[in-house]
């Protein structure tokens, strides 16, 4: 009986000897498992420091700045600032076509449409012969430095573009008197197309009408081209055309000769001859319909005249 009773202790100590041990394994595979997930986080964590420590970022410069004696507030700001302006930095030169990045063509630029109308309180001829008036753009704008005329058809410009001054050569494509002149031009740091039209609203009031094709190709003209420092700068300068035009008493001296397809089909000196042929043939007209009508008034007279006298006739029989 004694023998059975210790075997049967010895074998109720086994029983939870192995539940515990069964019970130890399973809770030390749940801390393995919960360690792995930790370990695979923390490693995670530790590639991204590293990868942001290696490539860059605002928080390790800061750290290093703190370490070299900047207060953690200022360093922070600054770097946070750095970031910002390396992001429009470089916004600008996707924009601009810098940086060469791939998929990017060098020679795409986005152009500029500009398009305005005016009315001035002049005729058209008025209008007109003030804008042919290249050269005295640079008086009453701020934007055109000065202007020399080559011929009839070509002239170069200097304009300002910033702060620098930029040259131009405009070569003028077509060029109707009182109605329309198209052109274009070329320079080192962009070309445009345009062309502006007159339209008579009364004797004395033209409408102008503005249209150009502004293509930027240097950095200071691509750069202004994102906030649209050019067109705002021709919208002012057509403005002071307006005022100008408007104000002044001096009579301009305009170029009424006639371009079409780039060259001159009429001169000017022709268009002046046939101009004053066809005043002249006006005023013969005019003063032939007064003699006419002089003529008119004379035989309307005697033929009152012979009325009145075979009338006093007439009378004198009756008295007889």
């Amino acid at each position: 009986m004694a023998t059975t009773d210790r075997d049967t202790g010895r074998g109720e100590a086994s029983g939870l000897e192995l539940l515990r041990d069964e019970l130890i394994d399973h809770l030390s595979a749940q801390v393995e498992v919960l360690a792995g997930k930790a370990g695979d986080k923390l490693a995670g964590l530790t590639d991204q420091l590293l990868d942001v420590a290696e490539n860059g970022g605002p928080l390790p410069r800061a750290g290093l700045r703190v370490f070299q004696g900047d207060s953690p507030l200022k360093a922070l700001v600054g770097e946070k600032f750095k970031s910002v302006k390396d992001n429009v930095v470089g916004k600008a030169k996707d924009i601009t076509g810098g940086g060469g990045g791939k998929g990017r063509k060098s020679g795409s630029t986005k152009v500029m449409n500009i398009v305005e109308a005016l009315d001035v309180g002049v005729p058209v001829r008025t209008a007109y012969d003030h804008w042919t008036q290249y050269e005295q753009f640079s008086s009453f704008t701020k934007g055109v430095r000065s202007v020399s005329q080559g011929d009839e058809t070509t002239s170069d410009w200097k304009v300002k573009v910033g702060p620098s001054t930029r040259g131009w050569k405009a070569t003028v494509q077509e060029q109707v008197p009182d109605d329309r002149i198209m052109w274009t031009s070329e320079g080192a740091k962009g070309t445009t197309r345009g062309c502006v039209t007159f339209h008579e609203l009364a004797p004395s009031l033209t409408r102008i009408v503005l249209v150009v094709e502004y293509y930027p190709a240097g950095f200071f003209e691509k750069t202004g081209n994102l906030w649209r420092a050019q067109g705002r700068r021709l919208r002012l300068d057509f403005k002071n055309f307006q005022r100008y035009v408007t104000l002044t008493e001096e009579e301009p001296e305009g170029w009424r000769g006639e371009i079409r397809d780039g060259e001159v089909v009429r001169t000017h000196e022709e268009a002046v001859e046939e101009e004053e042929e066809a005043a002249a043939h006006e005023d013969e007209d005019a003063e032939a319909e007064g003699a006419y009508g002089e003529e008119e008034a004379e035989e309307g007279e005697d033929e009152e005249g012979y009325e009145d006298e075979e009338g006093y006739e007439e009378e004198d029989e009756d008295e007889e």
